[in-house]
């Protein structure tokens, strides 16, 4: 239960007074990794109120089962400690000592004015949040459209998520403007935290991407045992190119008419390598179509 991002959760909550809204958690949380110079103990992306980590979240809610915090049911989501332990004490030298920095520097700040300060200073965080009308000036409203990513471009991609976090994953489809993620999975389930369907598809429309799943074009889990080699999946998906995809023509031309009116559009499956994953077979049908207007390129 206890990994060492927690106990830096437990660290800052016990310095900050043992009380606060969820909100001041994850800002207090960013800027403390900010000041991390290696082993980032949690990723952001840019969410409803600035910069949000999924993974947080959940380790919060964790704490919350095993009795160290309790989260009110009020509109703060107020996070109060409810077992008193030193935490500090516990991280390494440089993370007591960043842990101290923000206390120092930030711990007197409003709500509000900590927003301000993390919007001011980190725009790109603040892209998609839905507040930032009611605490930034014009000129500052302006600095935060600039990190916005405007493609013009019709564009296909594929992604993996082996070996990426959730927040990594998400923020990479934002840099590239990518506006519908496709699930190809045939189950759209994870045992890796943030890819199960309901999940991706939260921490995507979080952040203004349409999520779709298409189970049709995936390929069944007793079908990809025993793959040891490049040849192994080669054959494969020779397979299902000539079964699965051969009988699933009207879900291809479904995502390339998603692709036609959104214009970027990512195939997402487990698999890091592309030429390890059934989705790379998908995306070259796409490519192979008579009509097909974009190019390809792997995140």
């Amino acid at each position: 239960m206890f990994y060492y991002r927690r106990k830096i959760l437990l660290a800052l909550l016990e310095e900050l007074g043992g009380r606060l809204s969820a909100i001041q958690m994850q800002k207090y949380l960013f800027l403390f990794t900010r000041k991390q110079a290696d082993n980032i103990a949690f990723e952001f992306v840019p969410y409803k109120f600035g910069g949000f980590s999924f993974q947080a979240n959940q380790d919060i809610f964790t704490l919350s089962k095993y009795g160290y915090v309790e989260v009110a049911d009020n509109k703060e989501k107020t996070i109060s400690l409810l077992k008193d332990g030193k935490y500090i004490s516990e991280l390494d030298m440089f993370d007591q000592l960043a842990v101290r920095n923000v206390c120092e520097e930030f711990g007197t700040l409003s709500t509000r004015d900590l927003i301000r300060y993390t919007y001011t200073h980190y725009p790109f965080y603040a892209i998609n949040s839905t507040i930032a009308n009611q605490i930034l000036t014009a000129e500052e409203l302006e600095k935060v459209d600039k990190q916005r990513r405007h493609s013009t471009e019709i564009q296909l991609f594929t992604i993996g998520y082996e070996g990426r976090t959730l927040e990594s994953y998400i923020k990479t489809l934002i840099i590239n403007d990518v506006r519908v993620l496709c699930d190809v999975r045939k189950n759209a389930y994870s045992q890796k935290f943030g890819f199960s369907k309901s999940q991706l598809q939260n921490a995507c429309q979080g952040v203004g991407i349409e999520y779709i799943h298409v189970p049709s074009l995936g390929i069944e889990s007793e079908q990809r045992q025993h793959l040891y080699s490049q040849e192994d999946y080669d054959r494969l998906f020779a397979i299902y190119a000539h079964s699965t995809l051969a009988q699933n023509t009207d879900s291809i031309l479904y995502v390339y008419n998603l692709i036609q009116q959104k214009k970027r559009v990512a195939l997402t499956c487990f698999e890091k390598d592309p030429n390890q994953c059934h989705r790379y077979v998908v995306a070259k049908a796409l490519l192979k179509l008579p009509q097909a207007n974009y190019s390809l390129k792997n995140l």
